[in-house]
């Protein structure tokens, strides 16, 4: 496989931040964010991640899984692991849960350093959440190759 390319998802109450890696998986990239009305309408939620998936050639997604301080998995968490499995049964891909705490923080902190007023900052801040999630996930694998080739067995599997 030469291009792998993984979707990373922050996903929140009513908006879920996207992010792309790019073909040769080095770098992660902010795409949209994707806003409901309501945190339990996700059909259309899940029909734009579709599309995305399959207009960029997605072949995994990561997903940012908000732990609490102490490791232990809350409500938001349980809900989050809801949409994994969903997501997975939806687009076939292999869903990887991602650690995401203080990634907003970051996102937020990043923002702030480059003078973001508050309206640019709320628009953008998801996307670039999902950005930081992806990105430390791919960097992550860059450094224990064995879970990269669990991450293209599991790709292969998939197809």
């Amino acid at each position: 496989m030469s291009e792998l390319r993984l979707l990373g998802l922050d996903y929140g109450s009513v908006t879920v931040g996207v992010a792309c890696s790019d073909g040769l998986f080095l770098t992660a990239q902010p795409l949209t964010v994707i806003r409901r009305k309501h945190e339990t309408k996700l059909r259309q939620t899940y029909q734009q991640i579709e599309e995305i998936v399959s207009e960029r050639g997605v072949n995994a997604i990561v997903l940012g899984l908000p732990k609490r301080l102490d490791n232990s998995v809350g409500d938001r968490a349980e809900k989050t692991e809801a949409f994994a499995a969903d997501l997975e049964r939806r687009t076939g891909l292999p869903v990887v849960l991602w650690d995401e705490r203080f990634t907003t923080v970051e996102a937020h902190r990043i923002l702030d350093a480059g003078g973001a007023r508050r309206e640019e900052k709320d628009a953008v801040v998801d996307k670039l959440a999902a950005t930081i999630i992806l990105q430390s996930y791919m960097d992550f694998l860059g450094n224990h190759p064995e879970e990269k080739e669990n991450l293209l067995t599991r790709i292969e599997e998939s197809r």
